[in-house]
């Protein structure tokens, strides 16, 4: 990592490099961590709330005395909206903060300002219409829309489920939750095959659902170079090579197949690398996949491809000799092709003239290299 050059760090894939990496994939559930359900519902501005109040007897502070006959002591006032200073109005108690308060809340206050008043008022709090206690859901589903927060709780494949599910293939599809400023991003396959991730929609949340195919690059002597799709949920390293055609026989060395890949800070602190020399979140790492050991192909087999992967395979040494070999004998040939064009020049000239042999060389002397 001399002069300007980019610094990378390389590690050998091991099995204990490979325990380590399997323990980590995209998650949501290492970016939000708490897997218990949402708080209970509590009341946001613009919300339609009901209120009924109830007296234990007639001759209260609702109920007059000479009340004809009715189905109980109470009364249900019209439904209004929590307003912009985060209050209902309720008669006689004046206004009462609905904002950030649970239904049980608000009625434990209406109660509390009312029974020096009321004959053992008890009051019931509804929600009639909820507009901020919601979850976007959005992107590649069949319905975007902005969906009321389910009381009990529901994971965000319920959400994306109420919006009509994804649109396209589930293994090109990639789930995005953002909340309160934060932000992560899995595969849809992470929350079907990885129930932690799959963690419970909370009021505000934004789930973004979008296509990206997940794409791995092959270059070096493999069979076939080029940009090869994932076309599945999960794609692992041996199954990448043989996407790409496996390693070429006569070319490739199986010892030095590389991986380039990105990866966060944590994880490569736990592989080893002295993080020290590097600046930001993501560390470049090369891994050396060793094929000539028969460890080597379970290790690719455990080892699990991340979307933009780079495969490098290595040319064998007996490559880059013959490559060497056939360079000299270019520059060779071309020093050699000059003198037997003239010689063949003159020879001629002579043979015009009646002078000397009429032997004319017509080929470049080959030039012989040993074989690899």
């Amino acid at each position: 990592m001399a002069g300007d050059s980019l610094p990378y760090a390389f590690v050998k894939l091991t099995r204990d490099v490979g325990e380590r990496l399997a323990r980590y994939t995209p998650k949501i559930s290492t970016t939000f961590t708490d897997r218990r359900p949402p708080r209970d519902f509590q009341f946001g501005v613009g919300d339609i709330v009901s209120v009924t109040i109830f007296e234990a007897a007639a001759g209260g502070l609702f109920i007059p005395a000479e009340a004809s006959v009715r189905p109980g002591n109470f009364i249900t006032l019209p439904n209004q909206q929590v307003d912009n200073n985060g209050n209902i109005s309720v008669p006689y108690a004046g206004n009462i903060r609905a904002r950030g308060r649970t239904p049980v809340e608000v009625q434990q206050a209406i109660v509390d300002s009312l029974k020096n008043r009321a004959i053992e008022p008890q009051a019931v709090v509804s929600l009639i219409d909820q507009r901020t206690s919601l979850v976007t859901v959005l992107g590649e589903v069949n319905r975007p829309s902005v969906l009321p927060a389910v009381a009990a709780g529901e994971h965000i494949l319920d959400s994306i489920t109420r919006a009509g599910g994804p649109k396209l293939a589930g293994y090109d599809t990639i789930v995005m939750l953002e909340r309160r400023g934060r932000r992560a991003t899995a595969p849809f396959g992470a929350l079907v095959y990885q129930p932690a991730n799959n963690v419970y929609s909370h009021p505000g949340d934004t789930i973004y659902v979008y296509n990206e195919p997940q794409t791995f690059l092959a270059f070096g002597a493999s069979g076939t170079q080029g940009q090869f799709k994932f076309d599945a949920w999960r794609l692992s390293l041996a199954e990448a090579i043989a996407k790409a055609s496996g390693l070429k026989d006569e070319q490739a060395d199986p010892g030095f197949v590389f991986i380039y890949r990105g990866e966060p800070r944590e994880i490569a602190e736990q592989l080893g690398v002295d993080c020290s020399k590097f600046s930001g979140p993501i560390i470049p790492i090369i891994y050396n996949l060793n094929l000539r050991e028969p460890a080597g192909y379970f290790l690719a087999a455990n080892f699990e491809m991340r979307n933009k992967d780079v495969i490098f395979t290595a040319n064998a040494v007996s490559v880059e000799v013959t490559k060497f070999l056939n360079f000299l004998r270019t520059i060779m040939a071309t020093v050699n092709d000059p003198l037997v064009y003239a010689t063949n020049y003159y020879t001629l000239l002579n043979v015009s003239k009646g002078i000397g042999s009429s032997t004319i060389v017509t080929t470049p002397t080959p030039i012989v290299t040993p074989t690899p």
